[in-house]
């Protein structure tokens, strides 16, 4: 695959059919250029693991023909696995400035950072790499220097667009390039990857203007503490709460690692501005008049170890939510974080706070940085392309952004709806998509990064039916038991356990004299019949099947 000289070829090894750990890739020739490189957060059905990011097996075993990853933005949806990436294939990554900001916390943190080769780039830069000529055109989102790609070659011109909404009229005066993106248009597209989040959605996406006065208006009425939860990223969201607190003269305090980080690198970049005489430390809160105080702080989305949820249940040191106390959440929770946003509203009730809360216009306090059925059609219709790729969202909305782009003229059959690993190859300007590569999910536990199936299934056999360890005293040259096995139970109650003791001694005993009688008892062996022994005994008297742990201990 992609050895002819003139073969392209275009696939996703994430953000098809899910929202999260996004990464695209483009071949031509004998050249590789991938496109952002995200992680996704597990759900509880993951005990344990802390990150899921693309498998990038594939692109491992051709790396000897990756160029470059290129950087759309700087949400963790798309960096937040460059670092595992960088650790195995070591490419030039582009980004914006901002982007790079984000980029090199995290390359501190994994200590990758000097020998990781970072280029900044902007909307007006060019990029050739092999065949490619790859620019760049700006577009909004709910963080800065956000950027969609054009890559022109001999065989045609592709664009992705990364993450984006029309807003003309955005809180930070970055406005899209809707010329530029039409010229692009006007030059032919033969293929366009497009984001599909909110494609289900009617209309056009809210100004971030409107967020701006309704946050005034609510620190104006405030009687006591404001607090505001809001994504660390958003840059805009962020200028707007410090704009309304100093209008309303109060200082302000920042709760949470990735807030401060976030905060810090836009400030020492120029995306953010907060006067001087504005930032006071967490313990310095309780020296102020409560009317004299702005709290922002991380944990909109429900995160337990956040701040907010931390805040929620009277658990963050030198801080405390009062009767009267307002708390903003001014970010939408993610599908499938409404529970846990939930029950920290609850928390908050319980403490006397006036909670405001809810996505768009049901509290005034966030609109959506991406597209709505409007935007999608806007740039469909600029782009003009011959084929079209939706992509970032699960099945349904891939299938309602095929529907927008035949509305505004997309041939029918033009469109691809596509898993991770399906290949779209381009040859003569006629698109195909025959065939696959390897595509999936890689787990991040820890240090450990891979596969990790057999660790889940244990992790969760464990948190289903407990564990029973039987510690078993055995000469180890004559297979003798020395005295009666001890059973250790965790998580795997049983009213009759004294009975079912004996019952586990007795099987266990038998097991191991059949053995000696045999003269089969190796070491593995015995742990082997042992175990299957004890999980048949046990699961015909209690109906569970917890994990079973023989110990032989050789004295």
């Amino acid at each position: 695959m992609g050895t002819n000289r003139n073969s392209l070829s275009v696939y996703a090894l994430g953000g098809l059919n899910e929202i999260g750990k996004n990464m695209y890739a483009i071949e031509y020739g004998n050249d590789i250029v991938l496109i952002d490189c995200g992680n996704k957060f597990p759900d509880e059905t993951l005990l344990g693991i802390d990150l899921i990011i693309p498998d990038m097996s594939y692109i491992i075993e051709n790396q000897s023909r990756v160029r470059a990853l290129i950087l759309t933005h700087g949400h963790e949806d798309h960096i937040g696995g460059v670092p595992f990436f960088l650790k195995t294939i070591n490419v030039p990554v582009y980004a914006t400035r901002f982007t790079l900001g984000l980029v090199e916390i995290k390359l501190k943190e994994h200590r990758l950072l000097r020998e990781s080769e970072l280029i900044e780039i902007h909307s007006d830069s060019e990029v050739q790499i092999g065949d490619m000529e790859i620019s760049f055109f700006k577009v909004n989102h709910s963080i800065p220097d956000c950027l969609g790609i054009v890559f022109n070659m001999p065989e045609g011109t592709i664009v992705h667009t990364g993450d984006f909404k029309f807003d003309l009229t955005p809180a930070n005066n970055e406005r899209p390039d809707i010329h530029k993106m039409a010229n692009i248009g006007n030059k032919g597209v033969l293929l366009l990857l497009s984001e599909s989040t909110n494609a289900e959605r009617p209309g056009y996406t809210p100004s971030e203007q409107m967020v701006g006065k309704n946050l005034e208006q609510i620190f104006t009425q405030a009687k006591r503490k404001v607090i505001v939860s809001t994504f660390a990223s958003n840059i805009s969201r962020i200028q707007q709460v410090v704009d309304a607190a100093e209008k309303t003269n109060r200082k302000l305090a920042l709760l949470g690692r990735s807030m401060m980080n976030v905060v810090k690198v836009a400030m020492d970049r120029g995306y953010l501005v907060i006067p001087k005489w504005m930032l006071i430390e967490a313990r310095d809160i309780d020296e102020l008049p409560p009317e004299r105080v702005t709290i922002l702080c991380t944990g909109s989305q429900g995160e337990a170890l956040a701040a907010l949820s931390r805040l929620s249940t009277g658990n963050f040191r030198d801080v405390e939510i009062l009767p009267e106390d307002t708390v903003i959440l001014a970010a939408g929770p993610i599908p499938g974080n409404e529970k846990n946003v939930t029950s920290i509203v609850d928390n908050l009730y319980k403490l006397g706070a006036h909670v405001i809360y809810g996505s768009g216009s049901s509290s005034g306090m966030h609109v959506s940085g991406h597209g709505y059925q409007e935007d999608l059609r806007l740039m469909l219709t600029l782009m003009k392309p011959k084929y079209f790729i939706p992509i970032h969202g699960e099945h349904r909305m891939l299938h309602h952004h095929r529907m927008l782009a035949e509305s505004v003229g997309i041939e029918k059959g033009n469109t691809f709806i596509l898993k991770n690993g399906d290949v779209v190859d381009i040859e003569h300007s006629i698109a195909r998509s025959t065939r696959n590569i390897p595509s999936g999910d890689t787990y991040v536990d820890g240090v450990d990064v891979g596969d990790m199936e057999f660790v889940l299934r244990d992790r969760k056999q464990i948190s289903e039916e407990g564990m029973l360890m039987a510690i078993i005293p055995i000469n180890k040259h004559d297979k003798k038991l020395l005295s009666d096995p001890e059973f250790i139970s965790r998580g795997f109650v049983d009213q009759n356990f004294t009975e079912l003791r004996k019952g586990m001694n007795r099987i266990t005993k038998e097991t191991i004299n059949e053995l000696r009688d045999t003269d089969r008892g190796s070491w593995n062996l015995i742990k082997k019949r042992v175990k299957r022994s004890l999980a048949k005994y046990v699961k015909q008297h209690t109906k569970k099947e917890p994990m079973i742990v023989p110990i032989l201990m050789d004295i």
